[in-house]
């Protein structure tokens, strides 16, 4: 997917560029600048101090030398005051001016680090937003592959609203375990309520079962000629690839404002476009699904076409189920919300 937040050392990025946190001497400063400099070698820091000093907010770029990158642009976040000192117009610089020199020297792929939030005390939530926010930007115009790297989970942080809510509702509608197992037995933890519900389900469940089995069972239900094969499979629904598109001319929109929007790349689209069979994972389609900005009944039926369902026995799935009925359809924000819950993101 174009943009992904992973957790991983940033120094061990197999990427075109890493972005370092640089102190604006040209001197080795502490955090992800030391890790940088340390595996990058002793050429790095001399590179650097042909350089000078850098500006809050601007961004140059050296070799990586020793790195698995090729270049290294050094750009220096803001220190954190109060929020009334430019800080947030600051690091959005960094982000900016960071990619578009990535842009110049062709770079395909690039690594962040979440700028600022060490010792300049920048606050987490508010610096990922930021993060996230100029990233997307750029994808709207730019072709480019952007990691945002954090190395732990307590780097990380959403803002406390949204972290409350979300978890709210997957108490809420989380099924933690299965409540009947294939034999029927039940769980002793789960609530009267949900054990009836899941019962109804098995019931509904055996029921369409047993229609299906009275049909295969009926001989004339069965098609005899080759004819009758082709009349039935004429009938089918209309698959995944093909609802893709027809829900894409139904927008008025480019393909690539879609695809883009769904944080999957244009090699992927051009697959999907070009085979009417395609079947995609459950996060690609899904991320469609949000890109055009499907409700909850027909984003059920679109990533249906690709074999796929909601259930509330997924935490994931009840996420994305958060999001939509919500409606809120920014992919970039509901990702950061499955990273922090320790679920796959939406993307190709």
């Amino acid at each position: 997917m174009p943009f992904e937040i992973i957790r991983n050392d940033i120094v061990n990025m197999q990427v075109d560029a890493v972005v370092n946190t640089a102190n604006p001497e040209p001197v080795v400063g502490t955090g992800v600048d030391t890790a940088i400099h340390k595996k990058a070698g002793r050429e790095l820091l001399a590179a650097r101090q042909k350089i000078g000093c850098i500006d809050f907010g601007d961004a140059v770029i050296t070799p990586g030398f020793k790195l698995n990158a090729k270049y290294v642009i050094h750009t220096v976040g803001p220190v954190w005051v109060d929020g009334n000192h430019q800080e947030e117009q600051i690091l959005s610089s960094c982000y900016r001016k960071s990619l578009a020199l990535a842009k110049e020297n062709e770079c395909e792929s690039i690594a962040f680090p979440l700028i600022a939030t060490g010792n300049y005390g920048f606050p987490k939530h508010l610096a990922l937003k930021i993060a996230v926010r100029e990233i997307s930007a750029f994808l709207l115009e730019n072709e480019m592959q952007i990691y945002l790297v954090v190395f732990g989970k307590e780097s990380f942080e959403l803002s406390e609203k949204l972290f409350k809510s979300v978890g709210s509702y997957i108490d809420e509608n989380y099924i933690s375990e299965k409540i009947l197992d294939e034999y029927g037995s039940e769980s002793v933890n789960s609530s009267h309520f949900e054990l009836r519900r899941f019962k109804e389900k098995l019931k509904f469940k055996g029921q369409i079962q047993a229609d299906f089995c009275a049909e295969i069972c009926d001989s004339s239900a069965i098609p005899q000629s080759s004819d009758e094969w082709k009349n039935r499979l004429k009938n089918l629904d209309a698959g995944f690839s093909e609802t893709l598109l027809r829900l894409i001319d139904r927008t008025g929109k480019k393909d690539s404002e879609i695809y883009k929007k769904a944080n999957v790349d244009r090699k992927l689209f051009s697959k999907i476009r070009n085979n009417m069979d395609y079947k995609p994972s459950k996060t690609t389609a899904l991320a469609f699904a949000f890109a055009l900005e499907l409700d909850i009944d027909e984003t059920r039926d679109f990533i249906a076409r690709a074999g796929f369902a909601l259930s509330h026995s997924s935490k994931f799935d009840v996420i994305v189920e958060y999001f939509l009925v919500s409606k809120n359809y920014d992919i970039y924000e509901l990702n950061e919300v499955l990273f922090a819950f320790d679920q796959p993101l939406l993307g190709a």
